[in-house]
């Protein structure tokens, strides 16, 4: 059974920073591209950044590119999402997933990821 298990969410101040992690059981991430996506209310889940499985490539949404770095420590069997300079704009539940398949290069696409963790809320908020 794969679990992924978001923590690191909660209020901030706007222009703050928050580091999300995500830690996995039952699969080992070394050998599979991950994605993070947020679901902010009202609105469809939206892909936020993908780093591939060896984390020699990144990429992310055009919102977040210069303020949010993913990451990952295959020897902790996580991955990380840093968020700086954060905005109202970025609340959201934020998720992370692992995409179907080994050595991917990780997606854009929800349908690519077949285990999701519970999420984690972030809130931005003065």
């Amino acid at each position: 059974q794969v679990q992924l298990v978001e923590s690191g969410g909660g209020l901030v101040q706007p222009g703050g920073s928050l580091r999300l992690s995500c830690a996995a059981s039952g699969r080992t991430l070394s050998t599979y591209g991950m994605g993070w996506f947020r679901q902010a209310p009202g609105k469809e889940r939206e892909f936020v950044a993908r780093i591939s499985w060896n984390g020699a490539l990144t990429y992310y949404v055009d919102s977040v590119k210069g303020r949010f770095t993913i990451s990952r420590d295959n020897a902790k069997n996580t991955i990380y999402l840093r968020m700086n300079t954060l905005t109202p704009e970025d609340t959201a539940v934020y998720y992370c997933a692992t995409e179907r398949g080994i050595y991917g290069l990780g997606s854009n696409r929800r349908d690519d990821y077949d285990y999701w963790g519970q999420g984690t809320q972030v809130t931005v908020s003065s």
